[in-house]
């Protein structure tokens, strides 16, 4: 799956780096090595007006760090900044006989304290990860100066306020991860019109619906995880705009509506959707059916009806469909019996006849009243299932995002929300 590979995004980031900074010392080719603690090389900050800054810019954040349980910063002091912990050096890709700071790696640090206006000042910075930690406040202004920023991880934090358009100005981002703070407010859509590669944005407190233009511009991530925000509206038919690039789609708990556009047939490179635990109205679109490299797909907890079409249940590296929680009242051929393709599935509390755990008959009855006419309310037209939530969301059976189960947070960025 797209998310597990991205563990190139940490494991390797330090690789990534290297050859980031390495490009112009080795004549643009691409040069095995590795990023050091302990260059041979460490000109004096007399020498090195770069690695100057830089220790201004590390003497800054040490006085605003307030809690350092494993002693990571207890080595941030003297010049020699290329030796603190956490601090990777390389050559410039302007100078390779200048050093500079190339990365910080704090993970998992459980470091608590703010982001000074300073680290403004690490201009060569290319990778910047503080995943799990106890970092506060908002990010500076400052970081706009990151012209060469590849990777800014700062998930499983404090930090609140709105988005954090600072990185919208960074013009070498490629991975952004804001997961597990207080961000709050609209999501801008220049987000998606960055060349990012990869974005998580879940479990903050985004509002505000998609709008039908976010996915117009320069669209080309291979992961977009919106998970746990309050996002609404729809998903808007410009997602295909993704479709040469985007393999993983989690849209869980975020609050859509309307139907699920057929255009997400068309993202053809797509391993995983997720879009359980909103309120999507209407039929499976069966353009679905030539995602051929889908692996996983959860439908359930929405409002879903109609049938479930044989051609999603045959796709080729299906390993796991979920539809539960919704109201559809026919599986198609082999969908009755996925189990005989090793096929991981949930069908519980739909319509389905002679099945388990279905749904009552009068849920079904009033169901069935009132179908959903996707193109002529893709949308949601303001009546059906979302005009009497209350038949459709009490005991046992609630579709309410409430009922999700409990995500812990997860730093890594190489794992689900």
């Amino acid at each position: 799956m797209a998310i597990s590979s991205l563990l190139s995004f940490t494991t390797h980031a330090l690789i990534l780096l290297l050859l980031h900074f390495s490009a112009a010392k080795h004549g643009g080719s691409r040069h095995h090595g590795r990023l050091n603690h302990h260059p041979h090389r460490r000109p004096s900050p007399t020498t090195n007006p770069r690695l100057h800054q830089a220790y201004i810019a590390f003497q800054a954040w040490k006085r605003v760090i307030y809690s350092d349980p494993r002693n990571l910063t207890s080595n941030w002091s003297g010049p020699s900044v290329c030796n603190y912990t956490g601090v990777y050096c390389a050559p410039s890709p302007d100078d390779p006989d200048t050093t500079v700071v190339a990365g910080i790696d704090l993970n998992h640090g459980d470091i608590a304290g703010l982001l000074p206006e300073e680290l403004g000042l690490l201009a060569d910075l290319a990778l910047l990860h503080l995943n799990s930690n106890r970092f506060c406040g908002i990010l500076p202004r400052t970081l706009s100066n990151l012209a060469l920023l590849f990777e800014l991880d700062i998930s499983n934090n404090r930090f609140v306020g709105p988005f954090p358009s600072v990185v919208l100005s960074l013009p070498s981002l490629r991975y952004l991860d804001i997961r597990y703070n207080e961000f709050e407010g609209p999501l801008p859509p220049e987000v998606f019109s960055k060349g990012l590669d990869a974005i998580f944005v879940n479990n903050n407190w985004l509002s505000s619906n998609i709008p039908p233009t976010a996915f117009s511009g320069n669209t080309s991530a291979s992961v977009l995880v919106f998970a746990n925000n309050k996002l609404g509206g729809c998903l808007p038919p410009s997602i295909a705009n993704f479709a040469s690039t985007l393999e993983e789609l989690l849209l869980i708990n975020t609050s859509l509506s309307g139907c699920l556009p057929p255009e997400v047939g068309y993202l053809y490179e797509l391993r995983v959707l997720d879009v359980s635990f909103n309120e999507i109205e209407g039929p499976i679109p069966y353009s679905l059916a030539g995602l051929a490299h889908l692996e996983q797909l959860n439908l359930g907890h929405n409002l879903m009806a109609g049938l479930v079409p044989a051609g999603i249940c045959g796709l080729p590296n299906l390993k796991n469909f979920t539809y539960s929680y919704n109201f559809f009242c026919e599986e198609e051929g082999i969908c009755s019996n996925l189990t005989e393709r090793g096929i991981i599935f949930d069908d519980r509390q739909n319509c389905l006849p002679e099945k388990p755990l279905q749904r009552s008959k009068e849920e079904c009855a009033a169901a069935a009243e009132h179908p959903i006419d996707c193109y002529e309310h893709p949308c949601g037209g303001g009546y059906g299932y979302g005009g009497d939530s209350a038949s459709f969301t009490g005991g046992s059976t609630s579709l309410a995002p409430a009922t999700m189960p409990p995500v812990s947070p997860s730093p890594s960025p190489s794992g689900y929300p």
